[in-house]
């Protein structure tokens, strides 16, 4: 049977542009016939997703999988490192937790998975014509080469050859460039096929006689410089950028102002990506120790560590500020760790996320959540419960991420009804509604990704606030959107990438 061929983007550093333009050539390789699959051993993100059959995997190689045009699987990312606090993280194996385990244990124990990265790649290159594996921060960290299973290790087992992309607009480029190289085994560094320059501003041709230097002093082909770009919309991979978390300040009354807590742990804000793109819609996230404001709808997202982030957002205030927006009129919305803060209380007996048992929660509404052992992880569709405030009745599309079990006393109504779970059908009760259309809960991830839930549910804030409602749907789905935006990436790459020599390095 004949293996894929492979590629290999590695970068200089974290952040530097690997994710992208992996997802880049995914689309560009499917543009031009060819069934293209992603691949990154480990990845450290607390912006996960769930596949249908169940399993969690990094968002990043999600992206990388829409650009290919094929349904994402755990194999794609069959390491996912969940950071807990800054010396602990969940280990997610094939899309299942292996267990919370300290980073020196870890470390020292990793390379025992290294036949499980090797499986699930060596599937992929069976299945698929090209594979693009992607590595994680830089190839030339010398105190973890010992036990390497994402950078030249994998590549040395895929044996596939490697480019090196390195970020010009944080400075540096050159010595970032030579000096990775220089910290590699001469058997590495000949791995190393090409180099690519990312985010460049500017006129080129000053650049020109920095690059003629690049090449002859490390031999190697300059591939292409990646002009910085910021009308094309990707997903971010684990953490909110600085320019995105420095979102504009209210542009005026016509607007639905919408603020989002920026928790030390927070997951999942790709949740909010379809907001972003509303017309009507302002979004603003509250970066620590920043004040709320005045919005019409406050968010509380998702948490790795729930019970760490309210004490925290306790001890910084912000529970007497969620209190008083409550009473002005503000309405609050939480999703998965934010609706558990939403309740009296969460009890940790077996200790999931932290080392408290119990905290109090921000009492608005009356449930109690216990974590759990076992970690929910499904797609679902649902559907609203019968409420007054809004008429939406279609069914939405979303995935669960959780171990906690949330209970409501009697008199609070549930926000949705869950109909399926691993396309089987099912009737469950989630999230919790209060009788004054305030308060919102729902464990259900990507609720904003449905057009039509998203566009009753800003209404029901327009006409809460005296505004018309905004009828205009937008043209395209969000999904839609995506597709137009992995195009646009791809042109730009392909137009600024020697193509020719990128097929010629990998045999085709």
């Amino acid at each position: 049977m004949m293996l894929a061929k492979r590629i290999m983007i590695q970068g200089t550093g974290s952040g530097v542009g690997k994710s992208v333009i992996a997802a880049a050539l995914c689309r560009i390789f499917k543009q031009d016939g060819y069934k293209v699959a992603p691949f990154k051993a480990q990845n450290m993100a607390l912006n996960s997703f769930v596949t249908k059959s169940g399993g969690e995997m990094g968002r990043a190689q999600v992206v990388q999988a829409e650009a290919a045009g094929v349904e994402p699987t755990v194999d794609m990312n069959p390491i996912l490192i969940k950071p807990t606090s800054d010396v602990g993280a969940q280990i997610v194996v094939k899309g299942k937790v292996l267990g919370n385990m300290s980073a020196n244990y870890y470390h020292n124990h990793k390379s025992e998975l290294i036949q499980i990265v090797a499986g699930s790649f060596f599937k992929l290159a069976k299945e698929y014509e090209i594979v693009v594996i992607e590595g994680a921060g830089s190839p030339a960290e010398v105190n973890l080469r010992r036990t390497d299973i994402v950078n030249m290790r994998m590549a040395e087992i895929a044996d596939s050859p490697v480019l090196l992309i390195g970020d010009i607009d944080k400075g540096g480029v050159f010595a970032w460039l030579i000096g990775t190289l220089e910290l590699l085994s001469e058997e590495e560094k000949r791995r190393v096929k090409g180099l690519i320059i990312n985010k460049f501003r500017g006129d080129i041709n000053i650049l020109r006689p920095g690059l003629d230097y690049l090449a002859k002093r490390c031999k190697k082909d300059i591939l292409g410089v990646i002009p910085y770009f910021r009308n094309i919309r990707i997903e971010e991979e684990d953490s909110l950028s600085l320019e995105k978390a420095k979102s504009p300040s209210y542009s005026g009354v016509s607007k639905i102002n919408i603020e989002v807590l920026y928790l030390s742990h927070i997951s999942n804000f790709t949740d909010f990506d379809p907001l972003e793109e509303e017309e009507d819609v302002c979004l603003r996230y509250i970066g620590r120790g920043e004040r709320i404001g005045n919005p019409d709808l406050l968010i509380i997202p998702g948490s790795k560590n729930t019970i760490d982030d309210l004490i925290s957002l306790k001890e910084m205030g912000y529970e007497e500020q969620i209190l008083a927006n409550v009473e002005k009129g503000t309405k609050i919305l939480g999703i998965c760790g934010g609706y558990q803060m939403l309740g009296r209380e969460i009890i940790d007996p077996y200790h999931t996320e932290s080392s408290s048992t119990r905290i109090n929660g921000l009492s608005l509404i009356d449930a109690v959540t216990v974590l759990e052992k076992t970690k929910i992880t499904s797609q679902v569709k649902a559907h609203l419960e019968k409420n007054p405030f809004f008429p939406s009745k279609g069914e939405v599309e979303g995935y669960e991420i959780h171990t906690g079990r949330t209970r409501l006393s009697r008199g609070i109504h549930p926000f949705f009804r869950i109909t399926e779970r691993f396309s089987q059908p099912v009737d469950i009760e989630d999230g919790a509604i209060d009788d004054e259309g305030r308060i919102f809960g729902t464990y259900i991830h990507g609720i904003f990704d449905n057009q039509v839930f998203r566009r009753d549910f800003l209404n029901y804030l327009r006409q809460t606030k005296g505004l018309s409602p905004y009828f205009s749907y937008q043209k395209v789905s969000f999904r839609e959107q995506k597709e137009r935006e992995y195009d646009k990436l791809a042109s730009l790459v392909r137009k600024n990438l020697d193509m020719k020599k990128i097929y010629k390095i990998m045999g085709l």
